[in-house]
């Protein structure tokens, strides 16, 4: 399990790392639906696109993973401005 997603050792393409930009309020949310989060290339992408002043913060995600409900979602691993 990581950051609250169960991989799958025998499908890895379903649910990977990636880094994004997240527009959100920082908080405990651990989970977001993919229309909050935009992947990037890399770390550096993502921090030298993070505007904080207009919620838009630099993390590392997994996913993407379907809800029960059958909204994609990605699961936060970390900030990466911490």
């Amino acid at each position: 399990m990581k950051g609250g997603v169960y991989l799958d050792a025998e499908v890895p393409q379903l649910v990977q790392p990636h880094f994004a930009l997240i527009r959100a309020s920082r908080g405990k949310r651990k989970r977001f639906a993919e229309n909050c989060v935009e992947l990037v290339d890399s770390a550096d992408a993502a921090l030298r696109s993070e505007d904080a002043a207009h919620n838009l913060h630099a993390a590392e995600v997994m996913g993407p993973s379907r809800s029960s409900e059958g909204i994609r979602l990605y699961y936060l691993v970390r900030w990466l401005s911490e």
